[in-house]
């Protein structure tokens, strides 16, 4: 390829990786996936606020509960296919939420996209794929790396082809082959979302290195 090729496509790829905060990459590629203040860039109808140094929080309403309000899940306006997201998460006891991945379509997240489990499981022996960690319906974690309920944890989840890995605090507890697996038929791209299990959960330092 030409240098003047070679410029354009690393100008395409950084003009894609900025578009939906405006915010540029740090030294290590990832983007902020919020911009601290706003939604900016991401859709819902459901109760997620930003509060103060940029957390963004989900405080149900009265009368709020399951998990089939799909427009209530906070979801990216734009899809993404490879990538590493990087992300702290913390919820109360009894807390549920999750970690939505190549949504096809925002109206039914549960069918056409996977989910990376985050619930109230610390200490649970033998953690299964609806536990924090699993990848529901497919694959449970190798180990239970949740901390306490009300402490912060830490998700790393790698999505490259059919390649999955997701590391918790540290520690690798998913390395999945997805077109093995039970979610093999679902698309290869789509939207990033959390869940809506109209139950308190707080993210921060949200960020994802798009990977070509």
């Amino acid at each position: 390829m030409h240098r003047f090729g070679i410029l354009a496509t690393a100008f395409v790829f950084f003009a894609v990786a900025t578009v939906s905060t405006g915010l540029e990459p740090d030294s290590d590629g990832f983007v902020p996936m919020f911009d601290g203040k706003t939604l900016a860039g991401w859709v819902t109808t459901g109760n997620w606020i930003v509060e103060e140094k940029g957390v963004v929080a989900l405080h149900p309403r009265p009368g709020e509960k399951g998990w089939q309000r799909y427009d209530a899940y906070l979801t990216t306006e734009r899809k993404y296919k490879d990538f590493v997201l990087d992300l702290e998460f913390k919820i109360g006891p009894g807390g549920n939420s999750g970690v939505f991945l190549r949504v096809g379509d925002r109206g039914d997240q549960v069918k056409t996209g996977f989910e990376i489990q985050i619930l109230d499981t610390h200490g649970k022996a033998n953690p299964g794929n609806h536990d924090c960690g699993g990848v529901i319906g497919a694959a449970a974690p190798s180990k239970n790396m949740a901390k306490p309920a009300g402490q912060w944890n830490r998700y790393v989840i790698t999505c490259q082809g059919y390649h999955l890995k997701v590391e918790l605090n540290g520690e690798q507890i998913i390395d999945l082959d997805l077109a093995q697996s039970a979610v093999k038929d679902r698309p290869r791209e789509g939207y990033i979302g959390f869940q809506d299990e109209a139950k308190p959960v707080w993210y921060r330092n949200v960020r994802i290195k798009e990977l070509h």
